[in-house]
């Protein structure tokens, strides 16, 4: 971690093109990240906003990228920006980095942990920080956005930056798709994006050939039932009592319906229901997240879940005119498909432009975390990838491991990863793949 004084000697030359010359790609990433990729995840760092509140981020970003030549437009879907760069006749390519932090007070130990505050959605007044490491993506496309506009000679085609609001929240890509993107500035032919992995080495790259992401589909279940005195069940129909069996019986599906080895999860994130000890309430709500891989599972999962809450209240004697209601909610993600031929294609180039041992396989039984990005590659289909950058240390993972300080988990408050080996592998991934899809 460089000193404050370091960074404010640095920050002289926060617009300056890439000055050193570089015998490699790597040599010139990392002579970039120390002038300048370097104070400005410092910057991002101590100021994070809040989703759908990124205009400080924004502005910033697009004066890094107007500074060297491209064409930006802001306000896209919100606080979205497009940045364009034309050099010649190629395909469009298209990557993307999402700008927000979220709601949660920093315990990173940095010398540089936000201390910013912001009112929230709800008028609360909220610690923030970059919890996800979306100071790492817009830096690292900073990155990649100048080491193409100086070296236009190795390339052909136009490129397309994006930087994304609201991953976090939810609604950031497809307010940017419902903002006509595509009809604007034209449909990438190609994307990319990566994400920082807190619980991968520093630097090292993972690219899944398969679906990185999830689809998550929020679920709510009205469980109606008819009230009466806590001393007179007899009398009602108690919707607690159904809840639970409906959030019971929601498990054999995963469980005794989908196919071994088909993935999915269905979780109950809250119930709520009653307002005193001794009445049977008339009314249960049930809050699910609904993970899926593909669009067969998802339609098997979301029909299940249905046919499982009316059954259960049908069993349980409610009357037909009250039984619940299942309302899915039209805020779904769609699962992150990488395309498998691109894939390989970029693990085949990582072996041979940053060595063998950058490369890390895909972690065996990870959990079903969503990601926005297939907003804008599913419909219409764009052959695309995410992968991974590592951002921890090994010797973080060694003194875990020997009983000390866990790694900090995404979104919290302890997350902190290493910026410098996840800033250059990202920008360096990047241009190699950029350089393939677009040769000279």
């Amino acid at each position: 971690m460089k000193t404050l004084s370091s960074f404010i000697l640095l920050s002289s030359v926060l617009f300056s093109p890439v000055t050193v010359m570089a015998s490699s790609l790597s040599e010139a990433i990392n002579a970039d990240y120390q002038q300048h990729l370097a104070p400005l995840w410092d910057h991002f760092h101590r100021n994070p906003e809040l989703s759908l509140m990124e205009t400080k981020t924004a502005k910033r970003l697009a004066s890094e990228l107007r500074a060297i030549g491209y064409e930006v437009t802001e306000g896209i879907g919100g606080t979205g920006i497009v940045a364009m760069l034309k050099n010649g006749a190629g395909p469009m390519v298209m990557v993307r980095a999402d700008m927000d932090g979220l709601p949660v007070k920093e315990l990173s130990g940095l010398p540089n942990a936000s201390k910013v505050m912001m009112t929230d959605w709800n008028g609360e007044n909220v610690s923030v920080m970059h919890a996800c490491g979306h100071d790492v993506h817009i830096t690292a496309l900073v990155g990649t956005a100048r080491y193409m506009a100086e070296n236009k000679n190795q390339w052909s085609g136009t490129l397309m930056l994006i930087g994304q609001p609201a991953e976090e929240k939810g609604p950031g890509a497809s307010a940017m798709m419902q903002d006509n993107i595509w009809q604007r500035f034209g449909q990438p032919d190609y994307a990319y994006a990566f994400h920082v992995d807190a619980n991968s080495l520093a630097g090292k790259v993972t690219v899944d050939e398969n679906s990185p992401y999830a689809g998550a589909d929020t679920v709510d279940i009205i469980v109606h039932g008819i009230g009466a005195h806590g001393a007179s069940p007899h009398q009602g129909k108690d919707p607690i009592m159904i809840g639970a069996q409906i959030v019971t019986n929601l498990q054999t599906i995963v469980s005794r319906e989908l196919a071994p080895r088909d993935a999915g999860v269905i979780t109950v994130g809250a119930f709520h229901s009653g307002t005193k000890h001794n009445i049977i309430s008339a009314q249960a709500h049930l809050q699910l997240t609904v993970r899926s891989l593909n669009p067969r599972v998802r339609e098997q999962l979301l029909s299940a879940i249905k046919r499982v809450a009316i059954g259960t209240a049908r069993t349980a004697g409610v009357p037909e005119d009250k039984l619940p209601e299942v309302i899915i909610s039209e805020d779904a993600y769609p699962p992150t498909y990488n395309d498998k031929k691109l894939a390989q294609r970029l693990k085949v180039l990582i072996n041979d432009k940053m060595g063998e041992d950058m490369l890390l396989a895909p972690k065996e039984g990870g959990g079903m975390g969503a990601e926005d990005f297939g907003f804008f590659t599913t419909d219409p289909y764009i052959p695309s990838v995410y992968f991974n950058v590592g951002g921890t240390p090994q010797a973080d993972f060694d003194r875990a491991a020997a009983g000390g300080a866990p790694v900090g988990s995404h979104h919290s408050p302890q997350f902190k990863i290493s910026p410098e080996p996840a800033v250059k592998s990202g920008v360096e991934a990047t241009v190699i793949a950029l350089l393939d899809l677009m040769p000279k």
